[in-house]
């Protein structure tokens, strides 16, 4: 599963997709202005949230 942590004070979750119980995975979607956001994507059933947020930024992931 994959483990979203905090840059700055170090706290971590793991995210999965409650529909089809597999990790999210990291991504980024791009906005019609032209910005990205960091998302989390399910691999099976490509459901998509925002990513987990802590201390005010995107939490991050490993793959």
């Amino acid at each position: 599963m994959e483990t979203y942590k905090c840059s700055k004070c170090g706290m971590a979750v793991n995210a999965s997709c409650a529909s089809c119980d597999e990790p999210l995975r990291n991504d980024h979607l791009k906005l019609d202005d032209g910005t990205t956001v960091q998302i989390s994507i399910c691999p099976s059933c490509e459901g998509k949230i925002k990513s987990p947020q802590c201390c005010g930024v995107d939490m991050s992931c490993e793959f």
